[in-house]
Parts: C-alpha cells; structure tokens; sequence
C-alpha cells in the first residue's frame, strides 16, 4: 500500500509563518516581562527587551511583591469580584435566556427590543454612577459586581445555544413533572456546556480586567482590585511605597530590588489567573464559538 505524500502548499506555509509570526510578537512582551521578574537584582541592570534567559533566577522579586499589604488585598478582592461576579453573571443571563426563548412568553417582543436598545444605547459613566448612588451601593462590591450583570450579547449568544435543544426535551421533562427551574438546570444547562464555558470566559476576563468603575465607586482602598492598585503602583509610579514595603522583609538584598523588575512582577501576577483559566475553557470555547455561528 502506497501511502500519498502530503504536500504543503506555499500558502499553507505562508499562513503557518506568519501566525507563528504573530504569536511570537504577542507573546514575547510577556515572556520578557516574565524574565525580567525573575533576574536575580545583581544582573537586572542589564535585563532589557531583548533578554531571553534570566541571569540569576530567583522569586525574591515575587516574594517583596506580596509582601506588600495592597497587593494581595488586591488579588483577593480581584478574586472575590470574578468568582462571586461570575456567578451572578451566568445565573442571571442563563435564567433570562432561558425564559427568553419561550415564543408563547407574554411581551416577549417588547423584552427583546428592550435589550436591543441597551445595545445601541448605553447610559454612560454619570447615570450608572448617580443609579448606584440612590441604591447605596457606593464603596461596596455590589456596585462593580452588579454592573454589566446580565450582558445582551451574550445573553443572545445563549439564547441561540438554548434554542438548538431539542424541543422532544422540554417536553418529557414537562411529562415526568420537572418544573422550569429543573429543566433549566437538570437538562438545558448541561446540554449547553459549550455555550456556558464560551459567556464564562467573556465574563470573567472582563471582571478581572476592570478597573476604571472599580476606581470610581469603591472608594475604600482595602477594597481595590489588583488591577486598580496596579494603576497606583505603576501609573503613579509611587516607588518610595515600593522601597518601604521591601525593608520589611527578613531576606537579605530585598531592598535592592530594582523597580524595573517590581513592574514586571506586577504585570505577570496580574494576567497570570487569566492564563490559567483560559486553557480550561478553550475546548469548550472553540466549540461554542462553532456552534454560535451555525445558522439553519
């Protein structure tokens, strides 16, 4: 038996190139960020961009770094905000999608148009402020939680996942006694596992990554975000909170940590939940961004 040679075509290879190209360029920004971290402080004055290899490894950057209060009351509060934010965002946006595709739904086109127009049309910065202002929400976690709970797009997003169960589903459930709530959870939730991990990933990106409304309505420092007191720390450039944090540490050299290497740390403390998170979700991303733009 012959087997049949496998030829590329010059462009195949001119795709394969150039995303290898991109991935490159995009990923090397961490990765030096990621080397310059870990430079040990007597070589850190050479690291530069085009370090590749770090001189000297040692986590005694990461260690002065957390042993700095705000930094990881950040991370938890970065934490607390996603996790508790995630749930409310699919418990909620799984609900209204799920009532959402009921075609017999009284004012279901009213509902619709509704949201739509939330599309179009945002309030801005001023009205959400003065809303979470009269529900007494200011400087509390609700405000940043509650914000964006349900997002349209991603709402229809799950509408489209819920409508493509089959319709012979709802109705046995309904003979065997199952009540909304049970169907939704025992039968159309698993069914879209794709579609849930998909608005998952969406939504727990954007909870780690804000940090302008988290700036404006929790005023309380100790409930800052990560990303909020990376914006004090590396924006502000407030180095001398660096230096008095660091001589509170027992090891030796601590105080000579470089700046330069303290940002580094920051940046990949701060994307490293991300991508831990994002290779749990991609099989199930890849499939419901597939299934999301099958359209029969």
């Amino acid at each position: 038996m012959v087997k049949k040679k496998s030829r590329m075509s010059p462009a195949y290879i001119f795709i394969v190139i150039s995303l290898a190209l991109l991935a490159i360029v995009m990923i090397y920004p961490i990765y030096n960020q990621l080397v310059i971290s870990l430079t040990g402080p007597e070589y850190i004055a050479q690291a530069d961009g085009t370090s590749i290899i770090p001189r000297g490894i040692t986590l005694s950057t990461y260690r002065s770094v957390l042993a700095i209060p705000k930094v990881y009351l950040g991370v938890l509060n970065s934490l607390l905000i996603t996790s508790v934010g995630l749930m409310v965002n699919l418990v909620l946006t799984s609900m209204g999608a799920y009532v959402l595709i009921k075609k017999d739904l009284l004012g279901r086109n009213v509902f619709m148009t509704l949201i739509i127009i939330t599309m179009i049309f945002e309030g801005g910065l001023i009205p959400d402020y003065f809303l979470m202002k009269n529900l007494h929400l200011l400087d509390s976690y609700w405000s940043v939680i509650l914000y964006k709970a349900v997002n349209p797009y991603y709402l229809i997003i799950l509408m489209r996942f819920f409508s493509s169960v089959p319709k012979s589903l709802f109705e046995a459930a309904r003979v065997d006694g199952y009540s909304e709530f049970k169907i939704l959870f025992k039968i159309v939730l698993p069914i879209s596992l794709s579609g849930i991990a998909t608005i998952a990933l969406f939504y727990g990106v954007f909870h780690w990554n804000e940090y302008f409304r988290s700036m404006i309505y929790l005023t309380s420092q100790v409930k800052w975000p990560l990303q909020v007191v990376l914006r004090e720390l590396i924006v502000s450039m407030e180095k001398a909170a660096f230096i008095g944090a660091t001589n509170f540490l027992k090891g030796s050299g601590a105080a000579n940590i470089d700046f330069k290497a303290i940002k580094a740390a920051l940046i990949i403390i701060a994307i490293l939940p991300i991508l831990m998170f994002y290779p749990f979700v991609l099989k199930y991303f890849v499939k419901g961004r597939t299934a999301g733009a099958v359209k029969e």
